[in-house]
């Protein structure tokens, strides 16, 4: 003879009164869960075991419990989603979160089983057409603890990335003392002892870079960016790497113009070499990349802006005060020249002029400023000079 059909208020009454009697059960319910979670989860063994235990407690009877509620009264998912949030802050991976749900909905099915078939037999037929209402709660509550479980990761990763930048610009700024110094390795993952270079970058005209395209890493490297006002820092955690070699592989991700510090051992000595990478920076020309040992005398000229000046018009002063097609003719053919290490066929060659045009406008050179390109002394002025007037003369490089 057939079963009677049920209606479902018959179900939910049969549903409550296994739920009533699960939830005696619960104590032993969490045991059974425990002890498969951190077995199985190692991530599970980071939560103190007391109170791993009143979590999962918690979590029987409100998911139990919310068979015998309304469903606009279920408290189970506002149990879900805090236990999402604190899961994502003690580290356990979204996938054994999930699992824990996953494991939980069978061992109560399975209770739900075991006293329906020991104690109420003439409900099976219920507890089947129930079972729809049961999976569909814990699926709402893992979706929830999923949802709180991301939100608060990337609350906590957007937290974590602003600190590991305070304590970076801590670093470049010489600000960090021992125990900035150990934080910041372990917050930027890098060592606090090792090779370093900081490359100090700006984009060629009006074009910054775009902080999407920053790589973190570059043919291997550790890449540590920073922004700054005047230009963009990047430290690059060498290891073991040829220094050359890496700035190489660095290079395309560089904006533009580019000044680079000496190596350095550590991490509390990158606020010196950050100011010495800034440093060669403004000494750069459209796109450039220097060390700062390739351009010191220039340097010296970024360091005293006023001895500079005063240089440059003792030098140069005859120079520019012509009128400006003959300045830039000058100054261009004296920069070629000394780029072509003083060979007027070369600088006839580059600036597609005869080699008696060179000669020309070196001995007007020598006339104007009584500085001949046959004295090594002279010539050095000469260099200075002009490395004084095109830092000096270039704006942007008076920002820097």
């Amino acid at each position: 003879m057939p079963s009677p059909v049920l209606t479902r208020a018959e179900i939910r009454t049969v549903m409550r009164t296994v739920a009533a009697r699960l939830l005696e059960q619960v104590p032993q319910l969490a045991d059974r869960l425990l002890t498969e979670l951190r077995s199985t989860e190692n991530a599970y063994r980071r939560i103190p075991e007391a109170e791993h235990r009143r979590d999962l407690e918690q979590g029987f009877r409100a998911g139990i419990g919310a068979v015998m509620q309304a469903w606009p009264e279920r408290r189970d998912l506002s149990h879900a989603m805090e236990v999402g949030a604190r899961r994502a802050e003690q580290g356990v991976p979204l996938d054994s979160l999930l699992r824990g749900y996953r494991l939980a909905t069978q061992i109560t099915w399975e209770a739900m089983v075991d006293v329906v078939t020991a104690e109420y037999p003439e409900a099976a037929a219920a507890l089947l057409r129930g079972a729809g209402r049961l999976w569909h709660g814990v699926d709402r509550q893992a979706v929830v603890a999923a949802d709180a479980y991301r939100r608060r990761e990337s609350e906590l990763r957007s937290r974590r990335a602003e600190r590991a930048q305070a304590l970076l610009d801590a670093l470049l700024e010489g600000r960090a003392d021992t125990a900035v110094v150990r934080d910041a390795a372990a917050a930027l993952q890098v060592p606090q002892f090792g090779r370093y270079l900081v490359v100090a970058t700006r984009a060629d005209g009006c074009a910054r870079p775009e902080l999407s395209r920053r790589p973190a890493e570059a043919a291997g490297l550790r890449l540590l960016w920073r922004t700054r006002p005047d230009c963009e820092l990047v430290v690059v955690a060498l290891a073991d790497r040829d220094p050359d070699k890496a700035l190489a592989a660095l290079r395309p991700a560089l904006p533009g113009r580019a000044g680079v510090s000496p190596v350095v051992e550590g991490l509390p000595e990158l606020s010196e070499a950050r100011r010495y990478a800034v440093l060669a920076l403004r000494t750069c020309r459209e796109g450039e990349v220097v060390h700062l040992d390739e351009r010191l005398p220039a340097v010296l000229s970024v360091t005293q802006p006023d001895l500079a000046e005063r240089l440059v018009n003792a030098v140069l002063r005859p120079i520019l005060e012509l009128d400006p097609h003959d300045r830039d003719t000058l100054l261009a053919t004296l920069s070629c020249w000394l780029e072509c290490e003083g060979s007027v066929a070369r600088t006839a060659a580059t600036l597609y002029c005869h080699r008696n045009t060179v000669f020309n406008r070196l001995r007007r050179i020598e006339t104007l400023t009584g500085r001949s390109p046959d004295r090594p002394r002279q010539v050095m002025e000469l260099t200075l000079a002009l490395d004084a007037y095109h830092i000096l003369s270039t704006p942007e490089r008076e920002a820097g």
